[in-house]
C-alpha cells in the first residue's frame, strides 16, 4: 500500500509509447531530387490522365451526347499546380546543387587546405590543414578584400564618369 509521505505522491510508472519509425530525410540535394523523381512521374501521370478526361467530357458535351458537367473528374488545375510544384522543388534543388559544386571548386581552388572540423589542440595536426576557426579568419580575410576591390572599382567607375 502506497502512503503518500509529507505531501509527496509515489511515481507511476509511465507506459512508453512506441512511435512510428520514420525513415530519415535525406539532407544532400541530390538524394533530395532521386526522392522526388517518383512523386514527379505520377503528378505528371494524374496530370494526363485528368486532361484526357476533361477533353473527353468536353468533346461529349459538344457533341451533345452529354448533358451537364459530371462533378466526378478531378480538377486538372489542382493536379497542374502539384505537378508545378514539384518541378519548381526539383529545380531549387538543382540550383543549389550547382552552387554547392562551384563553391567547392572555389574552395579547393583558392583554399586547398583541407578544414579540420572538431576542436585539435591535441590532435597534433600537420601544418597542411586548417582549424576551423583559422579557415573562418581566412574566409573573413577574403570577404573583406572581396568588398574592398568592390568599393574600389565603384569609386573607380564614378571618377571616370563624365561630370555634369
Amino acid at each position: 500500500m502506497n502512503v503518500p509521505v509529507m505531501g509527496i505522491q509515489p511515481q507511476q510508472p509511465v507506459p512508453v509509447q512506441q512511435q512510428p519509425q520514420q525513415p530519415l530525410q535525406p539532407f544532400d540535394n541530390i538524394s533530395k531530387i532521386k526522392s522526388l523523381v517518383g512523386p514527379l512521374r505520377d503528378s505528371l501521370s494524374n496530370t494526363i490522365k485528368t486532361a484526357a478526361q476533361v477533353l473527353n467530357q468536353n468533346c461529349q458535351v459538344d457533341v451533345g451526347s452529354l448533358k451537364g458537367v459530371d462533378g466526378q473528374i478531378p480538377r486538372f488545375d489542382k493536379n497542374l499546380e502539384e505537378f508545378y510544384s514539384l518541378c519548381d522543388q526539383i529545380e531549387l534543388h538543382l540550383k543549389t546543387s550547382i552552387k554547392a559544386i562551384s563553391q567547392g571548386e572555389s574552395s579547393s581552388r583558392y583554399l586547398p587546405m583541407p578544414v579540420v572540423p572538431t576542436r585539435t589542440e591535441n590532435l597534433g595536426i600537420s601544418d597542411n590543414t586548417l582549424t576551423y576557426p583559422q579557415y573562418l579568419a581566412t574566409v573573413n580575410a577574403q570577404v573583406s578584400y572581396a568588398k574592398e576591390i568592390h568599393n574600389t572599382l565603384v569609386a573607380a567607375a564614378q571618377n571616370i564618369s563624365p561630370s555634369d
